[in-house]
């Protein structure tokens, strides 16, 4: 275990000043309207957006009903924002050409924003892929119905369930 500085175990001039409640305020997640500009990539953000018919249909669906789930965003030393997630929205926002994107705003570490992100992201995969096999269930008609069934039942059987 290292030691702790003495500085680390002073009261900083704010805290003498302030509530707790205040404190506790200060630390506290708020939604607030952003600019596009004033958010930034998160820096080696590893998922691209894709300017696809599902952007495409996105920024449709933005510019009719406008942005209904608040991206999520850090606030940066120097004023501005960066993006941990909401990426595609704030990309549908600036092609609906709205002036400002709802965001939550949350004080977060490069490693928990990081964390979130991917958490986010694998999210965002489960839903588009359970998305994708309703459409082609829907499409399929009785034979892609059967065809799942067999293998439901074969699922079942082969373990024992």
């Amino acid at each position: 275990m290292g030691k702790k500085s003495a500085a680390g175990l002073l009261t900083s001039v704010d805290s003498i000043f302030t509530t707790q409640e205040e404190r506790d305020n200060a630390q506290r997640s708020y939604v607030i309207d952003l600019p596009a500009a004033q958010i930034s990539d998160f820096p080696n953000h590893p998922f691209k957006v894709r300017m696809d018919e599902s952007m495409m249909e996105l920024a449709d669906s933005v510019k009719q009903h406008g942005i209904l789930v608040p991206s999520l965003v850090r606030p940066m030393p120097d004023g501005s924002y960066q993006m941990v997630s909401g990426h595609r929205r704030k990309r549908a926002a600036e092609l609906a050409e709205l002036p400002t994107v709802p965001c939550i705003v949350r004080e977060l570490t490069n490693d928990e924003a990081i964390i979130i992100m991917v958490e986010c992201q694998r999210q965002f995969e489960i839903v588009r892929k359970r998305r994708r096999n309703f459409v082609v269930f829907r499409r399929g008609g009785n034979k892609t119905k059967r065809f799942l069934a067999q293998k439901e039942c074969s699922r079942f059987a082969v373990s024992g369930a």
